[in-house]
């Protein structure tokens, strides 16, 4: 166990779990949570144990996104200073992109604002039927700036728009439409369906895990044929990985 004063980390059965550890606060984000995250993700990144990080967050919600307590008394505050902290949220989120393992958010109640952003900046995220999406900044005067990108790739342009621009709070249910979520759960099997889930990602190829993620993402913004050609480069450099030559033979023997 290593410890964090905002968030829980723990390793288990090649599983690394983070939790956003404030329930008294709906697990909103401050600058020291924010970091905290980061740390845990390098830590996990590091530990060739690993096969699966999952995200969750302890009470009743995920995560109501910022603090906004911490933004009180600042609007005419120092702009480098407020530039820093949304570097710190941006990090996070490209910290999660280029993690080479695959990234679970659970969700249950509500993920909101920036808590909507970290959670749908995991690979896979997995919620409860009864949990609630939005981006409701705007009701504040405020943007969803950082997590918007991740939005746009989710869904399409007009849902997008309408999220950010009305502020409304969506069901799991309309999340899995859109495409925003995997799959949903009952409540009550939550807990017991992410870690059916989780334990059958984390029986596969780590290097092929890995490899997969980093093509995937790397390929967004390249045009086809070039998607097309890095794609040759991965599937040559898969075929040298002990987990393939692994692979082959097991199914060699079976067939």
């Amino acid at each position: 166990m290593i410890s964090f004063s905002k968030i829980a980390y723990q390793t288990e059965d090649a599983v690394a779990r983070i939790v956003l550890n404030r329930p008294e606060r709906r697990n909103a984000l401050d600058q020291e949570m924010l970091t905290e995250l980061r740390d845990a993700l390098r830590i996990s990144a590091a530990d060739a144990t690993v096969r699966v990080v999952v995200l969750a967050g302890a009470g009743k919600d995920f995560c109501s996104g910022m603090d906004l307590r911490t933004f009180a008394g600042e609007v005419s505050g120092d702009l480098a200073k407020f530039q820093a902290e949304a570097q710190n949220m941006a990090g996070l989120m490209l910290d999660m992109r280029r993690h080479p393992r695959p990234i679970v958010a659970a969700v249950h109640g509500r993920a909101l604002g920036g808590g909507c952003g970290i959670a749908t900046a995991a690979d896979v995220v997995l919620a409860a039927d009864s949990a609630q999406f939005g981006y409701p900044e705007i009701n504040i005067g405020f943007v969803p700036a950082i997590v918007m990108a991740i939005l746009r790739r989710l869904v399409s342009e007009k849902r997008a728009f309408e999220l950010i621009a009305t502020g409304e709070t969506i069901s799991a249910r309309t999340a899995l439409e859109y495409g925003m979520v995997n799959r949903l759960y009952a409540p009550e099997t939550l807990e017991r369906d992410v870690h059916e889930f989780v334990a059958n990602l984390a029986s596969k190829s780590t290097s092929a895990l890995a490899m997969s993620k980093e093509l995937f993402y790397r390929t967004d913004a390249m045009q086809f044929e070039a998607a097309i050609m890095a794609g040759a480069e991965v599937n040559a450099s898969a075929r040298t990985t002990e987990d393939f030559q692994r692979g082959i033979e097991k199914f060699i023997k079976k067939t």
